[in-house]
């Protein structure tokens, strides 16, 4: 599995394993025992950083529990968490806010120390964010934290935090054949200041697979709250038939080399300049050997002007990283659930 360096003396595999679809409320109800030996499988075939979030309800606690079986494994795991303040406490948050949703981190994973923290604010239009960043960073130097990293953040306010002397190892934002706009800015400026951009949605959460290839626009409603928001962005890129078109193009690429389309549209991912890493979202490991073909999957200049043809009849998604689903009353931040960490529920 191909690896990078976030910060010296710290490396992580260009894939990691992401785990919202293991979330309580996320969909039908976890098998623990299959999710446990699904994360067993990933971290034995070299994919040994996991994503998770203080507001995918269960996840945490899940790869505690998934630590504890597997002692062994676990010496080799690298978890990154994401700290969400809810959106009604934004207004009034304190040091001890953060404080809390740190130390919770750590009791439910049973670590000493969280390996990278990745900081997400709903609403810009309430100030605190870099402020809130300088506690993490002071949390930092008291021994809680590795690396401190931003998601979903755009572009200006990345400027900002920066330029307020905020040492961001990472930004995590939506990335894939269906969602390019971190190239509108965000990619130059994080190669600039050596800000890693851990890319998820490569997936679409499964909508770029061999499932949906050539098949009927689904009704609502959706099996999963990914189908549902990413369905969203296939609006946003175009119709339901020019998604079929990219589709085909990524099914003609996948037979050429062999590989699934998930592969595909994982490599085409890793290969973007300034593209870190790919999260891909998994609640077994029943994908786990076409995804991992992605390491040795070389795409050449014929399937990358495939794809880019396809791509150049996109409407979108257009505008800064997550406006979209920021924008009040918009149907993409309608979906949101933007006090999971109150009221006990779960979504990106």
């Amino acid at each position: 599995m191909e690896r990078v360096e976030l910060a010296p003396g710290y490396d992580c595999p260009r894939l990691i394993k992401g785990n919202w679809q293991l979330a309580e409320r996320h969909g039908p109800p976890v098998e623990r025992a299959a999710a446990l030996a699904g994360m067993r499988r990933f971290v034995e075939a070299g994919i040994d950083a996991f994503d998770c979030a203080d507001h995918y309800v269960g996840v945490e606690e899940l790869i505690g529990e998934f630590r504890r079986a597997y002692p062994e494994l676990a010496r080799r795991l690298k978890v990154h968490t994401k700290v969400v303040p809810d959106r009604d406490v934004l207004p009034r948050i304190k040091p001890a806010d953060i404080a809390f949703l740190i130390d919770r981190a750590l009791q439910r994973l049973g670590v000493e120390r969280l390996d990278l923290v990745q900081f997400h604010w709903w609403d810009y239009a309430v100030p605190g964010y870099v402020e809130a960043l300088g506690w993490l960073a002071d949390m930092r130097r008291a021994g809680k934290i590795r690396l401190v990293g931003t998601t979903n953040f755009d572009l200006p306010r990345l400027r900002e935090i920066v330029a307020a002397g905020v040492d961001l190892a990472a930004n995590q934002l939506q990335y894939s054949v269906l969602d390019r706009r971190p190239e509108g800015g965000m990619v130059d400026f994080a190669r600039a200041n050596r800000v890693a951009l851990l890319c998820y949605g490569a997936l679409a959460g499964g909508f770029l697979s061999e499932r949906w290839l050539g098949a009927d626009d689904p009704a609502t409603p959706l099996a999963n709250r990914s189908l549902v928001k990413y369905r969203l962005i296939v609006d946003e890129f175009g119709s339901w038939a020019l998604f079929q078109r990219l589709l085909r193009a990524l099914d003609g690429i996948a037979r050429k080399h062999g590989v699934s389309i998930a592969a595909v549209a994982t490599r085409w991912v890793l290969d973007r300049p300034g593209a870190t890493a790919a999260i891909v979202g998994a609640r077994t490991d029943a994908h786990l050997e076409g995804l991992s073909r992605t390491a040795t999957l070389r795409l050449d200049d014929a399937d990358r002007a495939a794809i880019a043809a396809v791509q150049a009849e996109a409407r979108g998604p257009a505008g800064e990283c997550y406006a979209l689903e920021r924008e009040p009353g918009g149907r993409h931040a309608s979906i949101m659930w933007t006090n999971q960490n109150l009221k006990g529920v779960g979504a990106r």
